[in-house]
């Protein structure tokens, strides 16, 4: 018997009053120069935010399916909720133990990758950690893709730059086929930790900017490729053809190193050479992952 008060499908009809309490100015989509017929955000609206089906968000409304945790956490930052809303819509769910927001540890690259890449001064190479989110990098790295210390440490993610810097954007030779493999990687990382509000924001807000990240988020497509070929055609050496390969760490810390190469005696090995050595003062990267020169001598800090 339901509590005074409280019908069976308070749930849905959360939802429902609080997408009409929005606009699509609040949540950063276009307003329609047409008139509305309906108050608020349409289900397509908070559907698209929140990188779900339409369908999908109807049968929540409806109180035909059970929502897990990683798309109340979509939906609570689609909506707009403050910590009260986000208690309550996690509460009407039943899962309430599940509300709060676990902090995770500070992302610091282990001592031994640091090592690996620092040996690495002639192939581009990356230090992923949760996220896909960019930990370190060597100078090739920065040459090739983009300057990643012109990023504060909460946007140096692989994915969101695929999407937001136009440098890495037009690297690829085949950008959406590499965008969707980068998205489908992201939905391997929800699988992992789908309770982390750090991620959920990042689908978030992808999925509100670009229609074409929300479109390929919604396939539920995943993929853990550790190999592959890449192509660049970057502005300074033309066309590049590199092999890109992955090794993950041992440890529990989810983090990888991604180093790209190429065939000896091509013209992409040559054009890595060049490209590698066009940096006149060696770098590499300092503890917040930025680059400086490297000392002269070894007692200089």
């Amino acid at each position: 018997m339901e509590p005074a008060g409280r019908h069976p499908n308070e749930l849905g009809d959360f939802l429902k009053a609080r997408r009409n309490q929005l606009t699509p100015g609040l949540v950063g989509l276009p307003e329609s120069t047409t008139p509305r017929r309906v108050a608020g955000l349409r289900r397509e609206e908070v559907a698209q935010l929140a990188a779900i089906s339409v369908d999908y968000l109807t049968r929540l409304e409806q109180g035909r399916v059970q929502a897990s945790t990683s798309v109340l956490i979509t939906l609570a930052n689609a909506l707009r909720l403050d910590d009260d809303q986000r208690t309550y819509l996690f509460e009407l769910a039943g899962k309430a133990p599940l509300l709060r927001r676990r902090s995770r540890p500070a992302q610091t690259v282990r001592p031994a990758m640091r090592r690996l890449l620092d040996q690495l001064t002639e192939s581009p190479a990356i230090i992923l950690g949760r996220r896909m989110d960019i930990l370190a990098w060597n100078a090739a790295a920065a040459t090739l893709y983009t300057d990643f210390s012109q990023y504060p440490a909460n946007r140096r993610n692989y994915v969101y730059l695929l999407f937001n810097d136009p440098a890495v954007r037009d690297l690829h030779t085949d950008w959406e086929d590499a965008a969707r493999t980068a998205v489908a990687s992201l939905r391997m990382e929800v699988a992992k930790d789908p309770d982390d509000p750090e991620l959920a924001a990042l689908v978030g807000e992808l999925s509100i900017q670009h229609p074409d990240f929300s479109t390929w988020w919604a396939t539920h497509q995943v993929t853990t490729a550790r190999y592959g070929t890449k192509d660049y055609h970057h502005p300074l050496v033309g066309n590049l053809t590199l092999d890109c390969d992955i090794w993950a760490s041992s440890d529990e810390s989810g983090q990888r190193i991604m180093v790209l190469t190429a065939t000896s005696g091509t013209p992409s090995h040559e054009a890595l050479r060049i490209l590698t050595a066009w940096t006149a003062v060696p770098m590499t990267p300092t503890t917040h992952g930025s680059v400086r020169p490297l000392p002269s001598t070894p007692n200089e800090d």
